[in-house]
């Protein structure tokens, strides 16, 4: 039995499906089953309630071999390292109660980022706390998210730019969630590894926002930009759309490491997964935008 948590999420969805695809029998924890698919309803089995739960963990893992654990974003968290950790708490009593044998859990790239990297620093927290139940454990190390662009369609389509954080000529490697989801799938469907460790995923691109933006304008069709947000004004944005003080510190805190090369030795020498950029901009920006 597989347990997946954020069944309904970018990742976990894909997850989801990949595992039924292999016609494997699938356990998943969820608030609302409403968000899930007819078809998976149908094919899986439901734990109603919130994966942070005691109660929902331990029946979740009842007999189940490998779990796939994601802390979902929360941005009126007050503490991001915190937050994680709660999280993870309740996950790791139940690990250990139930004997799962073997856990995946999508994590972050990157070196020197063990403190004051914000969310960077509070996926490590998490990934530590796991390690510590004893249990088979692999991290997918991965860079920022090709999915972060569809946030700024609109920004896109009225502004004919899109913002971020990070220099216009810095190389910031990126990484399609359906790559993290086929690493995980792959990981959940092979009983054969212990121990504990990462696994890098990364894209095979090296673009910097300003070579991201002449593909976007070529895949759409139109004059793309790209503008740089000074941190102070990326923070003031974050709290504008509804961020705590804390969450938006640690997407700030999590920039400047990015800017600072953290990915870097990962994205150098890690084996690159299939998806490009220009091929997900147009299998998946493309269609997102003109709908």
């Amino acid at each position: 039995m597989h347990v997946v948590t954020t069944p309904t999420g970018q990742i976990g969805r894909q997850v989801v499906e990949g595992l039924l695809r292999a016609g494997e029998p699938v356990r998943v924890i969820v608030r609302d089953p409403s968000g899930l698919s007819a078809e998976v309803r149908e094919r899986v089995e439901v734990v109603r309630g919130s994966h942070r739960e005691l109660d929902a963990c331990m029946e979740a893992f009842a007999g189940a071999d490998t779990l796939f654990w994601v802390v979902p974003p929360t941005p009126r968290a007050d503490s991001v390292v915190g937050y994680y950790e709660d999280s993870t708490r309740a996950a790791c009593r139940a690990i250990g109660a139930r004997g799962v044998k073997r856990v995946v859990t999508v994590s972050t790239a990157g070196h020197g980022i063990e403190t004051n990297a914000g969310h960077l620093s509070a996926s490590l927290a998490k990934d530590r706390m796991i390690e510590e139940t004893g249990v088979s454990f692999r991290a997918l190390q991965a860079t920022a998210f090709m999915e972060n662009l569809l946030w700024q369609t609109e920004a896109i389509r009225h502004q004919g730019a899109f913002f971020w954080p990070q220099p216009a000529d810095r190389v910031l490697p990126v990484v399609a969630t359906r790559d993290i989801a086929a690493k995980a799938t792959e990981l959940l469907l092979n009983a054969s590894w212990d121990g504990r460790g990462g696994v890098p995923v990364v894209s095979p691109d090296a673009l910097t926002p300003d070579g991201m933006a002449r593909v976007v304008s070529e895949v759409l069709e139109r004059p793309v930009g790209y503008r740089q947000l000074s941190l102070d004004a990326y923070r003031e944005a974050m709290i504008g759309h509804g961020a705590s003080e804390a969450w938006a510190q640690g997407l700030v805190d999590m920039a400047v490491a990015q800017n600072d090369g953290a990915y870097d030795e990962h994205h150098r020498t890690a084996v690159p997964s299939p998806t490009g950029f220009r091929q997900w901009c147009e299998e998946v920006l493309r269609p997102a935008f003109l709908a």
